[in-house]
């Protein structure tokens, strides 16, 4: 598995810049025979496209998707797929000022030193916008899963210090920032609109529940589920943390308290030893502030010498109402993934 791959079954490949001509992504190992519903395959890709969220960047894409491959006559072939998304929206002339300095907060110095040669615009790959690859091979996953009974369902619980109290999971569609508790989506859109004119930005916590997942999926002793589930959420770029169940909290709990009867879960997040027991699986994702930001900042250019610039583009205030349809995709691929892998070896 090369760098720009993941998994293992199921392993999908991304490639293309944020302002190359295009993006795209191969997913290799799909079951042949399963027809894809490119409807679908599009409203996920409009979930999560600049230009789709009145609280996000004005970079308006159609992130229309044109499958090249792996698809006849509406169905996969089980050769690999092949997805391209055209960048049609890029304005490389916002980020001219910046070629010679390295962002805070950005990829630009880590990818200096690793590479020596990096593209300057908009971040290239180390962009969000990677991210729409992704979620092309995710949304394809999730037709898949869903047939299988599984569903995976992500949404905001928190942006700054306002917290959904509530999960009303009917009403996420209803709201730009995709929060299952009414009350608390208006008070994180002000916040949002707040710290947009004030030129900054905010983070947030994104939270994902899986129904319908039998027991048994995840491979002792490195490829558990949680662990995979980690290695997919945190590779995406403003993703600096997750939690299963309880979570964190398990730190002020004894083990009379955290031990959930078998049958049941209120702390393991659906997930023992590795392994899903059956229960849905649950995890907090903790989304960081969007690093590109109008204010003046302190930076270093390439020669080491320290100046002050702000950062021109179109920038999400708030990342994580599109990051939602990401952690999605994410989660579906590495399920995808794990239910190939336990229904190769295991017979049904």
């Amino acid at each position: 598995m090369g760098p720009n791959s993941f998994g293992s079954s199921l392993t999908i490949t991304t490639f293309g810049e944020s302002h190359g001509p295009a993006i795209g992504v191969v997913i290799d190992g799909l079951e042949s025979g399963f027809e894809i519903d490119v409807k679908e395959l599009a409203y996920q890709m409009s979930r999560r496209r600049p230009g789709g969220n009145p609280l996000g960047t004005t970079r308006d894409e159609t992130d229309e998707p044109t499958i090249l491959s792996g698809l006849f006559e509406g169905k996969t072939t089980g050769t690999p797929l092949t997805i391209v998304i055209a960048n049609a929206n890029q304005r490389s002339s916002d980020y001219s000022h910046i070629a010679e300095i390295f962002r805070p907060g950005h990829a630009d110095y880590t990818w200096h030193a690793k590479f020596g040669n990096r593209d300057w615009r908009g971040g290239g790959r180390s962009s969000g916008r990677e991210t729409a690859a992704r979620l092309a091979a995710g949304a394809i996953a999730m037709q898949i899963l869903r047939s299988k009974g599984i569903m995976i369902t992500a949404y905001c619980i928190q942006i700054g210090n306002v917290v959904a109290q509530k999960r009303d999971f009917s009403i996420i569609a209803s709201n730009p920032i995709h929060c299952p508790d009414a009350e608390a989506a208006v008070e994180m859109q002000r916040l949002i609109e707040a710290v947009r004119a004030e030129k900054d930005s905010i983070g947030g916590i994104v939270e994902c529940t899986v129904t319908g997942l039998s027991a048994g999926l995840g491979e002792p002793v490195f490829d558990k589920l949680d662990a995979m589930l980690a290695h997919a959420i945190v590779s995406i770029g403003a993703i600096k943390g997750i939690e299963f169940g309880t979570g964190f909290k398990a730190a002020q709990l004894r083990g009379s308290q955290h031990n959930d009867p078998i049958g049941t879960d209120t702390h393991a997040g659906g997930i023992n030893g590795g392994i899903s027991n059956g229960q849905p699986v649950v995890f907090r994702a903790v989304v960081k502030p969007t690093a590109s930001i109008g204010l003046p900042q302190r930076v270093v250019d390439v020669e080491g010498i320290e100046r002050t610039v702000t950062i021109e583009g179109r920038h999400d205030s708030c990342i994580c109402p599109r990051v939602v349809p990401v952690i999605e995709a994410m989660t579906a691929i590495t399920l995808l993934d794990a239910w190939y892998r336990w229904n190769t070896r295991h017979a049904r």
